[in-house]
């Protein structure tokens, strides 16, 4: 006989009021299982469904049910392979918590999230992350949305900016640790704006257990983030003031992050990450001005004589130069552009993911030293690594 909070389930589901689900916590380890599913709504052209998307380790699929028949197998995932499961209705969220044995814990509080038909069409826009209308704890008290939900004019650029960063992490999640805490270093990360928007991806929409450590110079603007950390009661999420090159209170890390650290720093941020064997790394560079000083080749005198465009030019060749040195060491390497947020003219975020690949890649390695040589270079991530290359 079920019990009153299965039935409630099977009613939300059948009546549509479900606004999403996320099961999670796996009862035993199986890599044939996903990690945790993802259950939204949405329609179709032959009507009401839910989408039951499944996250494995390395891969993603869906799965559209009929609305009536959604309840039953939300609850038999639930109940065969996970401990817990968080449920947005319009009256609260509910977050149902599994013993062994499979008695449950049942906890509520005031209702997030917003569902209506034009949110659900299935060939819709991508949606955003972080929804207007739907009041993320932390964008408020940062001061870019309003208790209710609503997005700050002045504030627009920001939270497109956030967005657009959610999105990129969103995309190599899968590369992620699934079953274990995922440990994360920001470096630089200043009023922690896209720190916070990352645990928030992560732990509360996705239900990863995580480690953040955010590191930067300022000892006010750390102060500022441990006091906002501690207040929206973000377990895992720390801060503390200190330099990228001298940072070395982890040996592991899964994912690293850096934004605008300036010049070098840029290359010793790459290099912790590449020595503690980050899964992901994530590096919007800031002011190049390393291989300014040294490019020269007779052959690019109309673009090098001209100091705009030499500098420009620099940007772009040591950008170039951390990409392919990283894809020396078995990374999958995207450049991708990325919205300053002090509202400058879009830049360049490196976004590289580690591959299976055990061996160095010698045809990746002779590329690099052809354009290296080509324009005279020696660049400062190359150094840091010396002992990582072939020859």
């Amino acid at each position: 006989m079920q019990e009153a909070w299965q039935q409630d389930i099977i009613g939300w589901m059948g009546e549509g009021a479900l606004r999403g689900a996320t099961l999670s916590g796996l009862r035993r380890k199986d890599k044939e299982l996903p990690t945790r599913i993802v259950v939204r709504p949405i329609i179709l052209k032959n009507g009401f469904h839910y989408q039951f998307e499944s996250h494995f380790a390395r891969k993603v699929t869906h799965m559209n049910v009929e609305a009536e028949r959604a309840g039953e197998q939300l609850l038999e995932a639930l109940m065969r392979d996970y401990k817990q499961a968080l449920l947005k209705t319009p009256e609260a969220d509910v977050q149902i918590l599994l013993n062994k044995k499979g008695k449950a814990s049942i906890r509520k509080s005031s209702p997030t999230g917003n569902a209506n038909a034009e949110d659900m069409q299935h060939n819709r826009q991508k949606q955003r992350v972080l929804q207007e209308g739907d009041a993320a704890p932390f964008l408020v008290e940062l001061g870019i949305m309003t208790p209710d939900g609503h997005v700050k004019s002045q504030k627009q650029d920001k939270y497109r900016q956030i967005n657009r960063f959610l999105e990129m992490v969103g995309d190599v999640m899968h590369a992620l640790p699934q079953n274990r805490t995922i440990q994360i270093v920001d470096f630089g990360c200043g009023k922690s704006y896209l720190t916070f928007a990352l645990y928030h991806l992560l732990k509360v929409v996705h239900g990863f257990d995580v480690n953040i450590a955010g590191l930067d110079l300022k000892a006010d603007v750390i102060s500022f983030c441990s006091d906002l950390s501690a207040k929206l009661g973000y377990e895992g999420l720390a801060f503390q003031v200190g330099d990228i090159a001298e940072y070395e209170e982890t040996r592991k890390a899964d994912m690293v992050v850096t934004l605008h650290a300036c010049d070098t720093a840029t290359d010793a941020a790459l290099a912790k990450a590449v020595h503690w064997g980050a899964s992901v790394i994530m590096s919007v560079p800031c002011c190049q001005h390393e291989l300014f000083r040294q490019v020269r080749n007779d052959t690019l005198a109309p673009i090098l004589s001209h100091g705009l465009l030499k500098e420009r030019f620099a940007a772009l060749a040591t950008d170039a130069a951390r990409g392919s040195l990283l894809e020396v060491l078995g990374y999958k390497v995207q450049m991708l552009e990325f919205v300053d947020p002090e509202h400058t003219p879009k830049n360049l975020l490196i976004r590289a993911v580690k591959g299976e690949q055990k061996e160095l890649s010698r045809q990746k390695w002779e590329e690099y030293k052809s354009f290296k040589h080509f324009l005279h270079l020696s660049p400062a991530l190359e150094r840091a690594l010396a002992e990582k290359w072939p020859d």
